[in-house]
């Protein structure tokens, strides 16, 4: 059954129902309301014809009814009753609106208690029918000597009632009649609201897009123009740690994951494609993008979110080819220049210099490499110092490794692509911090030892420094003093996430237009610190 079917015989079918019950509720009101005015009324009439003094001094004479007829006849005729009867402690009548029943026994049985002096209303049968009748008692000083009974016929009470149902009746066939076009009209704008789609098509489409949403294994978050959730996955439920049972949907987004920034793709319209975003302590690729409906609007945005560590072997193998890469790049630069300064030698015919050039080059170039692999030997770490300090001599930094460093001494459960990520981002930090500075020496120094139970990484600079203000910000996800870089404010915290995962802590001490020193210290044997041990701390020079 289709769904403009569906709301119309549902409407029909409620407007049917709710018009019987108010008719049998309004007929049942009126017939009682009705009843009670009717029987007041002729108990009223009846109390004020007992208490008339001709009625009761009509009784004392030997023919009561001469006198009793034309006056009850005239006061029914006003009143509008269907009858009016006196009659004396025998029950006999003395009027009768058929002056052939005088004379006659009252009936109906229902006189006992006006005969012990009460005025009631009742409903019986006389000779005229079903009647609902006010009888009231004729006292003459203390003694009961008669009674009023005034009557109207139930038949007239039924006659308004039934008058009465034919207008609810007529009523609701209109409210009926009305209802069906309006049930029309909203099915019909119902179903290009909903893309001319039945229920029972979008039911399968949910289910469909359930089904969809939790095979993709990256998490997914939806919100509307208000910034409230309206869809969420259960990869998204295990990215931000929320059990399944925990209704996220109509909660706001920043409530449930702070700097998210899909409130700003609402607001701006624009997307915004692979922002890292760190969330309870893990780095993921962001994508965001509006959602737009047929008029061009932004109705809300969408997610997702992808653990960047699910991508850490390919990203491991591309990392260190970009270094190599770029220390190639750099060294290539480098030594092409050297180079032309050879050949400007030779052409000169300065021979002797340019044998001395060739030396010094070579024995600096050996020196270092020398130094790297006795003093530093892993090849993952000295291959990737070699790349920077050919990176910053490009630069034109001073990047120099403080011939004291040793760094034999490294366990091997220790990750590593960790150290990496802690060392290049420290100097890469140091790098921005020199060339922001304007300092006609950038000079960045590196000190790695292993000596006693920890690893100690110390990058030093002489750049533009952090006050105290900043020291404070320093490293938290997302802060940056660089307003070029949209992903920049996040190389300081992978590396205190690299160094709380290897159970190490951060210092730093800085001075504003002089300088930073960052230092690491990363113990040999895996250990946890005491619960709310901070991890990082600020000296102030």
């Amino acid at each position: 059954m289709r769904l403009h079917t569906k709301l119309m015989l549902g409407i029909s079918i409620l407007i049917i129902v709710m018009g019987s019950i108010i008719e049998f509720t309004f007929k049942h009101i009126m017939e009682t309301n009705l009843k009670h005015e009717i029987g007041t009324k002729a108990l009223s009439v009846a109390q004020t014809i007992a208490n008339m003094p001709d009625i009761q001094a009509a009784f004392l004479t030997d023919h009561p009814s001469t006198i009793i007829q034309p006056i009850v006849e005239k006061i029914r005729k006003q009143v509008g009753a269907e009858f009016i009867v006196v009659g004396n402690r025998d029950e006999i009548r003395y009027s009768h609106p058929n002056p052939n029943r005088i004379g006659q026994k009252m009936v109906g049985g229902d006189n006992g208690r006006v005969f012990i002096g009460e005025s009631v209303i009742t409903e019986s049968t006389g000779t005229l029918g079903p009647s609902l009748r006010g009888k009231a008692p004729i006292i003459s000083g203390s003694k009961v000597i008669g009674v009023v009974s005034v009557g109207y016929l139930q038949t007239e009470i039924h006659k308004e009632v039934s008058q009465l149902q034919q207008k609810i009746f007529a009523a609701t066939l209109i409210i009926l009649a009305g209802s069906l076009i309006a049930a029309l009209l909203i099915s019909f704008n119902i179903k290009r609201v909903l893309l001319g789609l039945e229920p029972s098509e979008i039911a399968w489409m949910y289910q469909e897009k359930h089904a969809i949403l939790e095979s993709i294994h990256e998490g997914i978050i939806a919100i509307d123009t208000d910034g409230r959730i309206t869809v969420v996955n259960e990869t998204a439920h295990a990215i931000l740690g929320v059990p399944n049972d925990i209704l996220l949907r109509g909660k706001r987004i920043e409530n449930v994951l702070e700097n998210t920034k899909l409130y700003d793709v609402v607001r701006s319209g624009r997307a915004e494609y692979d922002q890292e975003i760190l969330i309870n302590g893990d780095v993921y690729l962001a994508n965001r993008i509006p959602i737009i409906d047929k008029r061009q609007e932004v109705i809300g945005a969408v997610a997702s979110f992808r653990n960047k560590s699910e991508l850490t072997n390919l990203l491991k193998e591309l990392s260190h080819i970009k270094a190599y890469a770029e220390g190639l790049r750099a060294q290539t630069h480098e030594y092409s220049n050297r180079l032309y300064t050879l050949l400007g030698l030779i052409q000169l015919g300065s021979y002797k210099e340019a044998i001395d050039f060739i030396a010094k080059e070579v024995d600096v170039a050996q020196g270092f490499i020398q130094f790297l692999m006795k003093e530093i030997p892993d090849p993952i770490i000295a291959g990737f110092i070699l790349g920077k300090v050919s990176l910053a001599s490009e630069l034109k930094i001073d990047l120099t490794i403080d011939r004291g460093s040793s760094f034999k001494d490294v366990p091997v459960e220790i990750s590593r692509d960790m150290l990496v990520t802690i060392i290049g981002n420290l100097v890469n930090n140091a790098f921005e911090a020199v060339r922001e500075s304007g300092n006609e020496e950038k000079t960045v120094s590196l000190f790695l030892t292993d000596l006693g139970k920890d690893l100690i990484i110390e990058v030093e600079d002489n750049g533009i420094g952090m006050d105290a203000k900043i020291q404070n910000q320093i490293l938290k996800p997302g802060f940056s003093t660089k307003k070029t870089n949209s992903n920049s404010g996040i190389g300081l915290s992978l590396a205190e996430k690299a160094i709380n995962d290897l159970d190490g802590y951060l210092t730093f001490s800085s001075t504003k237009g002089e300088g930073t020193i960052f230092t690491v210290a990363i113990p040999k044997s895996r250990r946890m610190l005491n619960e709310g041990e901070p991890r990082y701390r600020s000296i102030n020079s």
